[in-house]
């Protein structure tokens, strides 16, 4: 991979993937509703690229954890937020009226944002003042668990 590719810009570029990927869910008339998943799974592949890029070159950083996590906790709080979004555009298109019975979409986005924002902040600032295991290459470590398989 060439040098000019650095975990950083690798971590920018899943970003803008996934924000991709949440325009496209949030859209009631997308040309195609593959897109969206399409932007998804290039975001997922290229998350996993960045924190092994950083490791094999050996210019994993605090910084860059902080950002690939930051990102993913966006992500993860607005794509969401957009398939309720463009479902209910999708609704309203059919229906051409809203129905008494639809649920507010805003007030359950802004409650999931606000947990998924909260949720990370206080992971990061656990992480960080943990002691680091001598040897260890990656930024953020987790405990061996669940949340290791999930994340």
């Amino acid at each position: 991979m060439p040098s000019w590719i650095t975990p950083n810009l690798t971590t920018l570029v899943a970003f803008i993937s996934g924000l991709l990927a949440v325009g496209a869910a949030a859209l009631s008339m997308s040309p195609s509703r593959l897109w969206p998943l399409v932007f998804w799974l290039l975001n997922r592949i290229l998350d996993g690229v960045d924190g092994t890029l950083a490791r094999t070159r050996g210019t994993a950083t605090a910084l860059g954890g902080f950002l690939d996590l930051l990102s993913d906790f966006i992500l993860y709080s607005l794509i969401p937020i957009a398939l309720a979004h463009g479902q209910d555009r999708r609704l309203e298109d059919a229906v051409d009226t809203v129905s008494s019975a639809s649920v507010d979409w805003r007030a359950v986005a802004v409650l999931e944002a606000t947990f998924h924002i909260n949720n990370f902040v206080l992971f990061y600032i656990g992480a960080v003042v943990a002691a680091k295991a001598d040897g260890e290459l990656t930024s953020v470590v987790m405990t061996p668990a669940l949340i290791e398989g999930l994340e």
